[in-house]
């Protein structure tokens, strides 16, 4: 009796496995410029791949937690930037996803997701940039994820992310390219005008 071949029996690898609910926060500069942050080398393959190791804040929502607020609060743990520093610019209207590559998924996140689906948010520096502090972010209660950090046009960032994320990056700059002649008016993080 031969046997079946597994590969006509078996899913895609990680096509069943769920997406890492997640935000992303593109912060603009008075300038129109956007933050970006070198991720450390010893971040793992699922941030890093030889020079593609720039990003914008992003990270994963909490159960219960709303997506502005899982925004607000990894832009503070990774930037060091408090709500209170921002205004809200906008937002995706969708979320925006990527998948790991295979033998990435197998090591990212205990190989529980197929990769990240993302709401993205678009804040304005109100203050000062003396409050980003890449070293000690959250005032020094988390641990750094950057080494480095920059503004940059918006439409160059597709080009410094690592590959497979760049697809969501592509959706953003479309989403937010006319954010970057903002000149301070918005809404403040609660959604007021500012």
């Amino acid at each position: 009796m031969t046997r079946p071949r597994d590969d006509l029996l078996r899913l895609p690898e990680g096509s069943a496995l769920p997406y890492r609910p997640c935000v992303g926060v593109a912060l603009f500069n008075r300038d129109g410029r956007v933050f970006i942050g070198r991720r450390k080398r010893e971040a793992g393959p699922e941030h890093v791949d030889g020079d593609l190791a720039w990003q914008m804040p992003q990270g994963g929502i909490d159960e219960g937690e709303e997506p502005l607020a899982a925004a607000l609060r990894e832009l503070h743990e990774e930037t060091n930037v408090p709500a209170d520093a921002v205004t809200l610019l906008g937002e995706t209207r969708d979320w925006l996803a990527y998948d790991l590559p295979p033998e990435v998924m197998k090591r990212a996140w205990k190989g529980r997701y197929r990769g990240q689906r993302q709401k993205w948010f678009a804040f304005g520096l109100t203050g000062s940039e003396t409050v980003i502090d890449v070293d000690a972010p959250g005032g020094g209660r988390h641990k750094p994820e950057f080494d480095a950090w920059r503004w940059e046009r918006l439409e160059a960032l597709p080009d410094l992310i690592i590959t497979f994320k760049r697809p969501v990056y592509e959706g953003v700059v479309a989403a937010f390219s006319g954010l970057t002649g903002w000149n301070g008016a918005g809404r403040d993080a609660a959604g007021d005008p500012a």
